[in-house]
């Protein structure tokens, strides 16, 4: 196996490859701490797609990194983190221990806080595309179903939020697997709605295989 993604709740992941240990939106959670508690290894490069506390933590951030660890983050979420914290604009690419990053645009059109107001306005946050160990790797962020995915080029497993309210529902978030059209997707911050229904949504229209985790489940890639 030369990649383990595992979901540590909400849309964190451990991405971990021979290349290194990486992160994306890593986020303590105690009431999963049985299952996730040893996997809090350290950092080579933390991800943190924007600032909303559920997705840019702190704490958790200063508990894995180490002097050599490089953090990616927006703008908004360098204001809370300490140390030296580098951003991506969509359409930039950082490549550290042959890992490269890319980030995506990830925002709102349909679901809002107020008239007008989106929970994620365009240009607050991102989604990265992640190339290691030969695969490519998207973590959408928190967004809903936007023309940009139409565009990602060759992604072999991608991270999609589920739960609605905040980002896509089961059945947008089969629609833009779709039209990604990953060898595998995976669902994530996905609240108390029902991931099946996402399974059976993206596998009754394409052969793209759904693996659906549990809090501490890993996904492994060859």
């Amino acid at each position: 196996m030369n990649l383990q993604l595992t979901w540590l709740g909400q849309s964190g992941f451990q991405i971990k490859t021979t290349q290194g240990i990486l992160y994306i939106d890593v986020v303590y959670y105690k009431k999963y701490e049985k299952k996730i508690g040893g996997l809090f290894e350290k950092a080579d490069l933390v991800l943190i797609t924007h600032a909303h506390g559920d997705h840019c933590q702190p704490a958790t951030v200063q508990k894995i990194k180490t002097e050599a660890t490089v953090v990616i983050a927006p703008p908004q979420c360098v204001k809370k983190i300490k140390g030296e914290i580098e951003s991506l604009a969509p359409g930039e690419e950082k490549i550290h221990n042959g890992i490269t990053v890319g980030a995506v645009e990830a925002y709102n059109i349909t679901r809002f806080r107020t008239p007008g107001n989106p929970w994620h306005p365009k240009g607050y946050g991102v989604g990265y595309l992640v190339t290691v160990a030969g695969k490519t790797i998207y973590h959408a962020g928190d967004t809903d179903f936007i023309p940009e995915m139409r565009n990602l080029g060759k992604v072999d497993v991608a991270l999609l939020p589920t739960g609605d309210r905040y980002t896509m529902d089961n059945f947008e978030a089969a629609q833009a697997a779709r039209a990604i059209n990953p060898g595998v997707v995976l669902s994530m911050h996905r609240w108390d709605t029902d991931p099946e229904i996402f399974r059976e949504q993206v596998e009754a229209t394409s052969d793209i295989t759904v693996a659906i985790l549990q809090e501490g489940e890993s996904y492994g890639l060859d």
